[in-house]
């Protein structure tokens, strides 16, 4: 069977998540296991949350809408972007696997920092593309300068997180506008804006992928996961403020 198998994928990299609670405390007979490795949220889900998924549990035997009308119409006034530029996945994994299916062919070249979230890698191993990884600066941030220089005529895809996962640096609006001036046309700038909220929430310089969208070039991925945190949080610290 191994040797059915495309040569490409025998060499991905695997990615680690983090374990659930209940496996680390299966493994090692622990109790009482607090998790910090995940970035997730330690307070729970929001109430209404809740109280949403308690009034379609009676459907729950039915497939949802696949267009996702209600929530791309929610999120498209939220965001004052129009419908048809959303995209829904579960999770930014999906939207980065498919990014790179649609756009990367077998040898093409696709430029990712190192290090940087694990995903980008081996999405790009399992289209069999030519991965050009640029290492970071001293201060571990992403090194635009050398990525740009690192871009030929065979490269299709550059990632960018922004802020970084795991070094938590981000990119500044100059330096983002200065590596976007004169790129290919047939080039595509994935920008990752997992944790855009707390980027936006804590530096002035730091660029909105939202006013880039006039570029065609680009993509951007922003997820719930971090944002609802973010809210959680700040809510935890009002309550407790004196």
């Amino acid at each position: 069977m191994k040797n059915l198998v495309k040569p490409n994928i025998l060499n991905v990299k695997n990615y680690v998540p983090g374990k659930p609670i209940e496996e680390v405390e299966r493994e090692l007979g622990l109790k009482n296991v607090i998790k910090l490795a995940s970035n997730e949220n330690c307070f729970g889900p929001s109430p209404m949350a809740l109280d949403a998924i308690r009034k379609v549990l009676r459907n729950i035997n039915r497939y949802p809408d696949s267009a996702s009308f209600y929530l791309r119409k929610k999120l498209s006034e939220f965001l004052g972007v129009s419908g048809n530029n959303l995209i829904f996945g579960n999770g930014s994994d999906e939207i980065i696997c498919m990014a790179v299916k649609t756009f990367v062919s077998d040898g093409d070249e696709v430029v990712i920092a190192k290090p940087t979230f694990l995903i980008y890698e081996i999405a790009s191993q399992l289209q069999n593309a030519k991965i050009k990884l640029v290492p970071m600066t001293g201060e571990f941030k992403y090194d635009l300068k050398e990525m740009k220089k690192a871009i030929t005529s065979k490269t299709k895809l550059v990632f960018i997180a922004n802020p970084d996962n795991p070094t938590g640096t981000y990119v500044t609006k100059k330096e983002l506008d200065e590596f976007l001036s004169g790129l290919s046309e047939k080039l595509i700038v994935f920008l990752d804006e997992a944790y855009f909220e707390f980027a936006n929430y804590s530096f002035k310089d730091y660029p909105n992928g939202l006013d880039y969208l006039n570029n065609p070039r680009i993509i951007i991925a922003r997820t719930f996961s971090k944002s609802v945190w973010l809210v959680r949080t700040q809510d935890r610290i009002r309550r407790f403020q004196p």
